[in-house]
């Protein structure tokens, strides 16, 4: 009903060495390969999980996402704040110094973020302490859901947060005046979506629910789309459409 889904799964998954394994296993096999990077539910030290991270992962990811966006770990979005994300950052950062490959590092930002929030997220990214951000995880609000399963607890993803998160994300390329790479994530389920989201600032995108309900053919429909759409505006890149529409969204 809704082209949506909602999950509370948590980071649930087999650990640093089974996933290094499964990496190094499909090494030279092409595709780009990011790492979700995150903090145990019961850590006493969070920022000693994404530290972990980063030296397990920096040898076989071409990026890391550092993700404290989930709404399924309990405390995790208390990281967005200022003081919290710049001591994490420091961490993130002193650590990466530490490794012989240093891949790009991206902070995964939640689109319940207030404007005042997001500004201070920005400020802070905007010092050198992060490589991009990708814009946006799942959200906590229900946007007028038809399914009676809308009560469910759980971070909502699909077509119910397109607009909520192009606007974040519009916003986000405002406020950094188009200095960081931004990936745009949320309700893409047609190259239309797609055009949507690098028009209002993202120079790379993202998707996953719309696979659920058309299938994994869906990234090269859509883009086949984009390259209609390059035509159509007469454009000689897809990037030359990023950051042309943020206005709309402001």
């Amino acid at each position: 009903k809704d082209s949506a889904v909602i999950n509370r799964m948590g980071f649930n998954n087999d650990g640093h060495a089974a996933v290094l394994a499964r990496l190094r296993a499909r090494a030279g096999r092409g595709g780009i390969v990011g790492v979700n990077i995150g903090a145990n539910k019961d850590t006493l030290d969070r920022a000693a999980d994404y530290v972990a991270g980063i030296e397990a992962f920096s040898g076989v990811a071409d990026y890391l996402a550092v993700n404290i966006s989930s709404p399924n770990t309990p405390g995790l979005r208390d990281l967005q704040s200022r003081k919290a994300l710049q001591e994490l950052l420091a961490r993130l950062n002193e650590a990466r110094t530490r490794q012989d490959r240093r891949p790009p590092m991206l902070l995964k930002i939640a689109p319940d973020l207030e404007s005042d929030e997001l500004a201070e997220i920005c400020e802070v990214c905007m010092d050198g302490a992060v490589d991009g951000l990708i814009v946006s995880n799942t959200t906590v609000s229900r946007p007028a859901l038809k399914s009676t399963n809308r009560g469910e607890a759980g971070g909502l993803s699909g077509a119910p947060l397109r607009e909520m998160s192009t606007r974040m994300l519009a916003n986000a390329c405002h406020l950094t005046g188009g200095a960081l790479p931004l990936i745009g994530v949320g309700g893409i389920s047609s190259a239309a979506d797609a055009f949507e989201k690098i028009c209002a600032g993202a120079s790379l995108v993202q998707l996953y629910t719309a696979m659920v309900y058309k299938g994994p053919g869906l990234a090269n429909d859509i883009a086949a789309g984009l390259a209609k759409l390059c035509r159509k505006h007469n454009l000689s890149s897809i990037s030359k459409a990023t950051g042309s529409a943020v206005d709309k969204w402001l």
